[in-house]
């Protein structure tokens, strides 16, 4: 089992609304893992209007406002807060348009399913999309937030490996990634992170580690030389998605990325010592080391 705290921080979106009925999303957010399908996501659903009507770019700090880094497990969950406050700005203002336009209270105006209405007259109604074209494109949102409460994760990691007595080669056969993702908004992107950070993981408990000479010059500073694993080198992963949302997260978002990293280094270690009957305390567990352990060198 494994648990990493996650990261909140700032971010910022902004929305403009086309006169087509599709909306602009602007983000500061580099997209490392798909973030901006999953912010855009989030954005699409506070305007009840189709995820192909919202085309989401990322832009750099200079064009929007502060953004921290992408990292720390944050986008999906706190940009992903930006673009929910920016969305909730559009609707505020077209909600004031409307009323402007058919001269009613604003707190008569409701919203539900892509169409605006009026409980003074209830046969009034429009479509964000025919608002969007008589209002030319002239709105915008904003969304700028400061995340101070976020939600760590929790995952666990099963492996069947193989092991060779004599050349002291590991071979992972099984693996199954288990981790809470509060809300999976994007079960295909989660699924994905969970099997890369599996990945990383192996290569932590197997292959990745640098090398020195005696006077502490690196050996292997280029991925020439530094052993990653590849394709060949791990099994399909399954991944299992617990879903226990985070209750200040309007979808109960959790960071993703970097808890399912953690627990494949002692969950391959569990399963060498069952094997051998010798608990391996160093990483990597190169063939060197088990050999070494077992005293076959």
């Amino acid at each position: 089992m494994g648990f990493w705290d996650n990261w909140g921080a700032r971010s910022s979106v902004e929305i403009n609304v086309n006169s087509d009925g599709t909306v602009n999303l602007i983000s500061g957010s580099v997209d490392l893992t798909g973030s901006r399908t999953t912010v855009a996501m989030q954005a699409a659903d506070v305007l009840e209007i189709p995820f192909e009507n919202v085309k989401s770019s990322m832009v750099d700090t200079d064009s929007i406002s502060y953004t921290d880094t992408s990292a720390g497990s944050r986008t999906t969950m706190a940009t992903g807060l930006a673009a929910v406050e920016a969305a909730r700005d559009v609707l505020a203002k077209l909600k004031a348009e409307v009323a402007d336009m058919w001269s009613v209270s604003l707190d008569s105006v409701v919203y539900s399913k892509g169409v605006f209405g009026t409980n003074e007259r209830k046969s009034e109604n429009i479509t964000f999309a025919d608002l969007a074209a008589k209002l030319s494109g002239q709105i915008n949102g904003h969304g700028n937030v400061n995340v101070e409460n976020w939600a760590g994760a929790g995952g666990g990691t099963i492996v069947d490996v193989e092991v060779d007595p004599e050349t002291g080669q590991v071979k992972v056969l099984r693996c199954t990634a288990i981790q809470n993702a509060g809300k999976a908004i994007h079960p295909g992107h989660v699924e994905g992170q969970m099997q890369g950070g599996v990945v990383q993981g192996i290569g932590w408990a197997l292959y990745e580690g640098y090398q020195y000479d005696e006077l502490g010059r690196v050996l292997n500073a280029n991925l020439l030389d530094y052993k990653l694993p590849t394709s060949l080198d791990v099994p399909s992963i399954e991944a299992v998605i617990i879903e226990k949302p985070f209750p200040s997260n309007p979808y109960g978002a959790r960071g993703v990325g970097e808890t399912p990293i953690i627990s494949p280094a002692p969950a391959i270690a569990n399963a060498v010592q069952q094997a051998l009957g010798k608990r391996i305390d160093q990483l990597p567990m190169t063939p060197t080391t088990l050999l070494e352990k077992i005293g076959v060198i």
